[in-house]
């Protein structure tokens, strides 16, 4: 377990009420999860539990960044993450029951709960699907060497498609008519 154990939270003999940790994700958080999306970042998890006698109720509110590639221009960016959200923790059998994604069952017996795939797989869904630099003030950060040598080759690669293609006569009739107006 090691490095996992500081993602814990001892509930058993936690009064009932509130009671608050945070906890931190940087670089040495995900270089344990292999082939992972992320690979460095600085994320702050602030986690408020709530105790009750039958369940306990974790409140999570995730923010900071994670570094990503660029769809666009290939080169790394910091993309903002902020995420709140809640998990219900119940006791029991897991087989029994199927109450939905955001509830975790724990044995009768156990006595905590260990939040390091929790905390990183929430992280990795607040990440937006489309991997773009921000536009910030109104312009766009991307490579400006790499966003021209893909424009060369995109306009290089249609003009060459429209002379490989052979027009069939019902549709060069309509663009001509297209044309006319």
């Amino acid at each position: 377990m090691g490095w996992k154990t500081k993602y814990n939270i001892e509930f058993k003999g936690l009064k009932e009420g509130l009671h608050d940790y945070e906890f931190e994700a940087d670089r040495r958080f995900f270089e344990h999860f292999d082939e992972g999306l992320v690979e460095t970042g600085e994320v702050q998890i602030k986690v408020q539990l709530e105790k009750r006698s039958s369940f306990l109720k974790l409140n999570f509110d995730f923010s900071g960044w994670v570094e990503l590639i660029c769809d666009r221009c290939l080169e790394p960016y910091q993309q903002d993450i902020e995420l709140a959200t809640d998990i219900f923790v119940k006791f029991g059998e897991e087989d029994e029951f199927d109450e939905g994604d955001n509830v975790i069952w724990v044995l009768p017996e156990e006595h905590v709960i260990n939040l390091t795939q929790v905390m990183y797989e929430y992280i990795v869904l607040s990440i937006p699907l489309k991997h773009v630099h921000p536009n910030k003030t109104g312009e766009n950060s991307c490579d400006p060497e790499m966003l021209k040598k893909l424009k060369t080759y995109l306009l290089h690669e249609t003009e060459e498609e429209q002379d490989e293609k052979e027009i069939d006569p019902r549709w060069a009739a309509l663009r001509n008519l297209k044309n006319n107006n």
